[in-house]
């Protein structure tokens, strides 16, 4: 009788089981998890005292392509919440073809009071590059051709939307009075925060800065003009995140604990960094870190119970069907 064992051996049976653990999870992350969209909600206090609630839809980093029916169609029934304003982090787009696929995935929102910011992927389409880069914040940046950025522009102004890029601008929404000011994206070091400096108008009910990449330098601007929210995208909710540890990279200088959802910045500003809907075509894939859309409910300060967490403290986040 040979003394060879007839089953492979440990360190052979451990890598294999390995291996298949890490394919199902791949399968799952690409197949599955990234087309699993989400609507998440949450309330911010953050309104003057005496007002009316906000219904804020805040959507950020579509990444869409032409072919992409299944997020388009999801997309568009997002109308059905009647937000009374809609907020644009950016990224819009990863094909130069794209622009009408998201006009038309916007449908009834457009239609709606809504502002916006625009992200590296409006302006450039990604690039195939190595994963491993994103764990190095100056890693060198490769940018594709030039996306139709002017046209989705154009489509959004004509039908109402608020271009904030390197502008302060006020209207009024539902009976609240809102100042608002952006900035080009920081990840590109197009932001020029200086155009739109200054304390907000003390008159408006709240303020709202926007910008596409959650860069602290960025935060730290508007906090100290006296900002009450902040709305960012960019960092995909970290796109690939870990059982209770969660976001591995958040691709800017926030921190980890603040790569998606509602936090503090500064004694009495709020940030809402928004996980988005999409990735870039040469990374499909998601994990622990569905695609999402958020419902924010904005109401004044002090009625209702915040629920907002304090820096480095995590949050659960019930997903609403």
């Amino acid at each position: 009788m040979s003394g060879k064992s007839a089953f492979p051996s440990r360190p052979a049976g451990v890598a294999a089981l390995a291996v298949g653990s890490a394919a199902a999870g791949l399968t799952y992350a690409t197949a599955v998890e990234r087309n699993a969209f989400t609507l998440r909600e949450a309330t911010l206090p953050v309104l003057a005292p005496g007002k009316p609630s906000l219904r804020v839809l805040h959507i950020s980093d579509l990444h869409m392509m032409p072919n992409q029916k299944l997020k388009q169609t999801w997309l568009r029934e997002l109308d059905r919440l009647e937000p009374d304003l809609v907020v644009n982090t950016g990224d819009n787009l990863s094909h130069r073809k794209s622009v009408p696929a998201v006009v038309q995935s916007l449908g009834g929102l457009l239609g709606r009071p809504g502002l916006f910011v625009f992200g590296s992927n409006d302006y450039f389409a990604p690039v195939p590059k190595n994963p491993l880069k994103y764990f190095r914040k100056n890693h060198t940046r490769v940018f594709g051709d030039a996306l139709p950025w002017q046209d989705l522009r154009a489509a959004f102004t004509e039908r109402g939307w608020l271009d904030v890029t390197h502008v302060r601008r006020e209207l009024e929404v539902s009976g609240v009075r809102i100042a608002t000011a952006g900035v080009d994206d920081p990840h590109l070091q197009r932001d020029r925060y200086d155009t739109v400096a200054g304390n907000p108008n003390p008159v408006a009910d709240v303020s709202i800065g926007l910008t596409h990449s959650p860069e602290p330098r960025v935060l730290d601007r508007f906090a100290a003009d006296g900002y009450d929210l902040i709305l960012a995208g960019h960092t995909h909710g970290g796109q690939l995140c870990l059982p209770f540890y969660g976001a591995l990279v958040t691709n800017c200088g926030l921190d980890r604990s603040r790569v998606k959802g509602p936090s503090r910045w500064g004694a009495h500003t709020r940030l809402h960094v928004s996980a988005g809907l999409g990735t870039s075509p040469y990374a499909p894939y998601r994990f622990c870190c569905r695609p999402e859309a958020t419902l924010l409910t904005l109401v004044p300060s002090g009625r209702a119970r915040e629920n907002v967490p304090e820096v480095g403290v995590s949050r659960s986040e019930a997903v609403v069907r």
